[in-house]
C-alpha cells in the first residue's frame, strides 16, 4: 500500500501543473498588488473550507486534551507507584509544553470561530 501523503503531494503538483501559464507565454496582465483592506464576502464554499478546518482544529483540541489527562496519569504513575523521582522534571516538561499547545491551540479555535462565524453573517 502506498503512502497517502505520496498521493497527496502528486494531486498538488498536477493542480499547480495545471494552473501555471506555459513557460513561452507572454504575461499581458500586470501584476496585482495585495489589497491590505478587509477582504470582500467570502464565497459559500470558502465557508464550507473554512468550517471544515474548524472542525480540524476541534479535533486536534480534542486530542491535545486527552493528551493532557494521559500525561497527568503518567506522571502520578512515575513518581508515586515506580517512585522514579528524576523522571517526573522531564515529564512536567513535556506535560507543559502539551499544556501550552492546549492553550494556543483553544485561543486559535476562539479566532478561527468568530471568522468562521462573520463569514456565516456574510452569507445568511
Amino acid at each position: 500500500m502506498s503512502d497517502p501523503r505520496n498521493a497527496a503531494h502528486a494531486k498538488k503538483v498536477t493542480q499547480e501543473k495545471k494552473h501555471q501559464a506555459p513557460t513561452g507565454a507572454l504575461k499581458e496582465a500586470a501584476p496585482v498588488a495585495p489589497d491590505d483592506t478587509a477582504p470582500g464576502p467570502a464565497s459559500p464554499a470558502g465557508l464550507d473550507a473554512s468550517l471544515v478546518v474548524l472542525a480540524k482544529l476541534k479535533d486536534f483540541e480534542f486530542h491535545s486534551r486527552a493528551n493532557l489527562e494521559r500525561l497527568a496519569e503518567l506522571t502520578l504513575t512515575v513518581e508515586d507507584e515506580l517512585k522514579q523521582k528524576t523522571l517526573v522534571a522531564p515529564l512536567g516538561e513535556v506535560y507543559a509544553a502539551q499544556s501550552a499547545f492546549q492553550t494556543k491551540l483553544t485561543t486559535l479555535i476562539e479566532a478561527y470561530k468568530t471568522e468562521c462565524d462573520r463569514l456565516q453573517g456574510v452569507h445568511a
